[in-house]
């Protein structure tokens, strides 16, 4: 089965169930979903940074400091969270990530829209990040990804996924 394939919760403004739909139909209708960020930090708390890959269906190439993706049909955010961070980082025995918020997440560009949860896990293990999905990584120090941020893509920065941005924005204003 391929990704446009995989079968998702169709959800209201209140993250309600109201019906499922192939995940392909969901981008193309910009039907509201539900989706699992996950902030990885290995042993010395330092962010796992990757771009994803270029087949990517939403934001492809772009740089993200989460791993994470959407919340399969029947699926809760819970097991959502540990079965893509397994998955991206390529291991097996992860310990739950913790859950730390949810917010809509609106497009301004377009009608794309999903329920967002936000986790955090600590990864001490070594990583083999799975090829389909990411084509580049690191364990980034705060500084060197608040340096990261920064950049403008046209002085050679990097372009980072929107979602993951407006994630990361709402996780750091959490802590403040």
């Amino acid at each position: 089965m391929s990704a446009a394939d995989e079968i998702l919760d169709i959800v209201d403004e209140q993250d309600r169930v109201v019906g499922r739909a192939p995940r392909g139909e969901v981008y193309a209708k910009g039907l509201r979903h539900r989706c699992v960020f996950v902030l990885a930090r290995d042993a010395e708390s330092r962010v796992f940074v990757h771009r994803r890959t270029a087949t990517k269906l939403v934001f492809p190439s772009h740089h993200d400091m989460f791993v994470g993706g959407v919340v399969g049909a029947g699926e809760t955010y819970d097991d959502a969270a540990l079965r893509e961070a397994e998955e991206e980082l390529g291991v097996s025995g992860l310990p739950r990530p913790v859950p730390l918020f949810s917010f809509l997440y609106e497009a301004g560009d377009g009608p794309l829209s999903w329920w967002s949860r936000v986790y955090e896990v600590r990864c001490v293990l070594p990583v083999s990040p799975q090829a389909e999905e990411i084509d580049w990584h690191a364990f980034l120090t705060e500084e060197e990804l608040e340096r990261r941020l920064a950049e403008r893509p046209g002085d050679g920065g990097w372009r980072w996924t929107p979602d993951g941005l407006t994630a990361y924005e709402r996780l750091k204003a959490s802590r403040a």
